[in-house]
């Protein structure tokens, strides 16, 4: 792993949480995204190396919605930025870890994205991610 790439929080809404994080880090919302797959409109913030993600739900049913329905608003996953998330969910498993998904799929800010199941991470849902490259960028 390389480093902690950014640490997700789920919020109700983002129109009332985007400004209330722009004035506790003293710094605009510099992206949203949808994400389709996950059922979640996402927020980023960046403060030097270090980005927050805010998560709201899109659907009554969704993670997100469950999350905050069962422990309220608050620090939903930890990602970490891994060179090649392929080799490391093997590595992972080989280690006896569970991933919630069996191959990695798309994600917010331009991601490959995998979870681990927060029953071998001390209750903390753990979120591994890649960068997508385009075409061009590979064959640099």
């Amino acid at each position: 792993m390389l480093k902690v790439e950014h640490i997700g929080i789920a919020v109700r809404t983002l129109a009332d949480s985007v400004p209330l994080f722009e004035k506790l880090l003293n710094s605009q919302c510099y992206k949203t995204e949808v994400v389709e797959n996950e059922r979640v409109n996402t927020a980023f913030f960046k403060k030097g190396d270090t980005k927050i993600e805010l998560l709201e739900s899109t659907d009554v049913t969704g993670v997100i919605s469950k999350f905050i329905e069962k422990k309220g608003e608050g620090v939903h996953h930890i990602a970490f930025e891994v060179e090649n998330i392929e080799s490391e969910m093997a590595r992972l498993i080989n280690e006896g870890f569970i991933v919630l998904n069996d191959k990695p799929k798309p994600g917010a800010d331009n991601k490959l994205v995998c979870f681990l199941h927060p029953k071998n991470t001390n209750g903390v849902l753990i979120e591994l991610c890649q960068t997508i490259r385009t075409s061009s960028e590979e064959n640099k």
